[in-house]
């Protein structure tokens, strides 16, 4: 009746698990008793669980990637202290198969369940406001992409207790992640936690795609658009070409394992290759998908905190786009030791070399936007600065590894993995931050404690160069990836120094939920009453902070860039402004159960499949169709905002003239 599930796939024998899920444990049934307690129920349901307002989706996605974010690192952190012991004859704490999964969670949490979530968070939060309009163009769909993700994290996390996750690292390379040799559960857990939410970030692509290519503000064309929005327009391009491989790649692997076909076996015509080939179709347009819109980040943070416009900023549109083309054309660079041939390999060699260009073009125009302005040394120009100095020394290492020969001997070291981390914290992590530091107070009406967010930034910096640094040494002496022991105990002063590194990240992680719940305390004292504590140049700041569920009262008539910048050069205060105009009746969407019980029913049908419970697999698709057809029937889509409420909130909440 329960298919493979038994009482053995609960680990009651190691104690790592037991603790690490009794912890998580207890702290859920803690939150849980305390918003029972509390009464909060109906206030989550109705203002979040159910909410389609973009602002609202965009602040849970980012409050799931933190939360995630302290999974995953809990991992990195069992990870550095495990190569810190396991010295020559010391075997350290955790046996091979369990530091197998840890690696691998590790890199798939970290991956699609917190630089992704935090990136779609952030365009989700951002881009309707920067443009001008209310929400995004499908809301209930929005709401689907978000708790779709959010069962990914649950069918993921529920792998830590029951069954296990994948040994085949965070990419499942067959045939090890064929049946024949992870029989187990693992790679199901993977497989199916990964379809689920890379459909949320699919339908997410694609909504958020077309809000920017059809909901812009009246007057708002093309090149009127903030640098952000184009950023995120790449982005979203790129998830929309690139996401439809990933989820036909893992559906054939699934055909593998639960049909016994061959597309990726080694016997029968399988070729294990091509796996490699499609997986990296997706995975190096992913990294662009997660950096492009972190580079939107700090093209905003640089203007508004020089106060002056992007320096050449037609170029930096155009290295967007560049970028955007090319990162499909540099994929096989990630194994050059797979046999195909020197001239393949110089191809792309060389076409890795030439998309480092227009990322060095967005540099030179960021430093020069700094150059000759009046900087605000605010904690998101120290992430700004901060990812210049890290990014560029990633970057260098990557067009080192670029070169075949080169790569041949790097390949699959430790080097290899502080590369990586180079550009994934000191790009990816490096630009949320920024833009969380930088976009909260218009996410809840007053801005975050200075000085502990200073700290934070410090703890990460110095952190990431004390973890990663010794890594690029030892990847020159021949420390591979993925090991659980080395002989070699010359290499553990080093592994001594990444743990230190990876500990001061940890109090950088630690301080950031300190500077959250001191913020949180002293909201009166940092209140922002202007809508623009920044002095910002584009149209999100000429909404009140938080803005309203409709987000403008009236849409504004937009004819160049910075359009907010212009108008406070122009015309009065944004308070006279608002005063003269003569306010309509504003339609908005419903709150919507539709993503939720849909994610509730993914869930079943996932965790069924992954044990082979036929019968629940079939009751979860059932209930997901019959979701989907009452969602089709619904005729309730919206309601009506009278005008005398929208124009006595913004009399009473307006935004004021910045004090900036």
């Amino acid at each position: 009746m329960f298919g493979r599930l038994s009482w053995a796939a609960i680990p009651f024998n190691v104690p790592v698990v037991m603790i690490a899920a009794g912890s998580v444990g207890f702290i859920i049934f803690c939150v849980l008793a305390l918003v029972t307690v509390k009464g909060w129920w109906p206030y989550l349901w109705r203002e979040w669980i159910t909410s389609v307002d973009h602002k609202r989706i965009g602040v849970m996605y980012i409050f799931l990637a933190l939360l995630m974010l302290v999974r995953g690192f809990s991992d990195a952190m069992l990870m550095r202290s495990q190569l810190a012991l396991a010295a020559g004859h010391a075997q350290g704490y955790l046996p091979p198969e369990h530091y197998d999964q840890i690696f691998s969670a590790h890199g798939t949490i970290m991956i699609f369940f917190v630089a992704m979530p935090f990136v779609v968070g952030l365009m989700n939060f951002v881009l309707p406001l920067q443009l001008g309009v209310r929400d995004v163009a499908f809301p209930v769909l929005n709401s689907v992409s978000f708790w779709l993700t959010a069962a990914g994290v649950l069918l993921v996390n529920v792998s830590l207790v029951v069954g296990e996750f994948a040994r085949t690292g965070w990419l499942a390379y067959p045939p090890l992640s064929e049946i024949a040799y992870s029989p187990g559960v693992g790679v199901d857990y993977y497989l199916w936690s990964l379809q689920i939410s890379g459909l949320g970030t699919l339908l997410s692509g694609i909504n958020l795609l077309t809000t920017i290519l059809k909901l812009r503000a009246p007057g708002m064309g093309y090149r009127q658009m903030p640098v952000f929005c184009w950023t995120a327009l790449a982005s979203n391009l790129l998830i929309v070409a690139s996401f439809p491989i990933l989820t036909a790649t893992f559906a054939m692997l699934l055909l593998d394992r639960y049909c016994g076909f061959h597309f990726f076996t080694n016997e029968l015509g399988g070729n294990p290759m091509m796996y490699v080939n499609l997986i990296w179709c997706w995975g190096h347009p992913e990294v662009y998908i997660l950096i492009l819109p972190a580079f939107g980040v700090f093209s905003e943070v640089v203007a508004t905190f020089s106060g002056k416009p992007l320096f050449g900023r037609r170029s930096m549109i155009m290295a967007t786009m560049a970028i955007c083309v090319l990162s499909f054309l540099v994929w096989l660079h990630h194994f050059f030791t797979m046999g195909a041939g020197a001239d393949v390999n110089a191809f792309f060699g060389i076409a890795t070399m030439i998309i480092a260009v227009p990322t060095g073009v967005k540099i030179f125009n960021w430093l020069f936007t700094l150059y000759g302005g009046r900087v605000r040394f605010t904690v998101p120009v120290l992430w700004t600065i901060g990812f210049m100095v890290t990014f560029v020394i990633g970057g260098m290492t990557g067009v080192l590894m670029a070169i075949p020969p080169a790569d041949f001997v790097l390949h699959n070291s430790l080097f290899l993995i502080a590369h990586f981390h180079n550009v994934a914290i000191g790009g990816v992590v490096f630009g949320v931050m920024a833009g969380i530091s930088y976009w909260f107070p218009k996410a809840f009406g007053f801005t975050l404690n200075e000085r502990l967010g200073k700290a934070v930034f410090w703890c990460w910096f110095f952190g990431f160069y004390l973890a990663f640094m010794p890594l690029y040494v030892l990847g020159l002496m021949g420390a591979t990836r993925r090991m659980q022991h080395y002989s070699n105990t010359h290499w553990q002063p080093l592994m001594l120094v990444a743990l230190a590194g990876a500990v001061l990240i940890l109090l950088g992680i630690a301080l950031t939920v300190v500077q959250f719940a001191v913020s949180i305390r002293q909201r009166e004292r940092n209140r922002d009453l202007t809508g623009d504590p920044w002095n910002g140049r584009t149209l999100e700041w000429s909404t009140p902070s938080p803005p309203p569920p409709w987000n403008f009262a009236l849409l504004p008539q937009v004819d160049r860039t910075d359009a907010f910048w212009a108008m406070k050069q122009q015309r009065g205060t944004a308070r006279d402004r608002i005063v003269k105009r003569t306010y309509q009746t504003i339609q908005v969407p419903r709150n919507n159960p539709t993503g939720f019980f849909l994610a509730f029913f993914a869930v079943l049908l996932g965790f069924s499949l992954i044990w082979r419970i036929w019968w629940g697999a079939g009751l979860g698709l059932l209930g997901a169709i019959v979701v989907c057809l009452m969602q089709a029937w619904r005729s309730d889509g919206e309601t009506e905002v009278p005008a005398e409420k929208v124009a006595a909130y913004e009399l009473l909440h307006g935004p004021k003239e910045s004090a900036v």
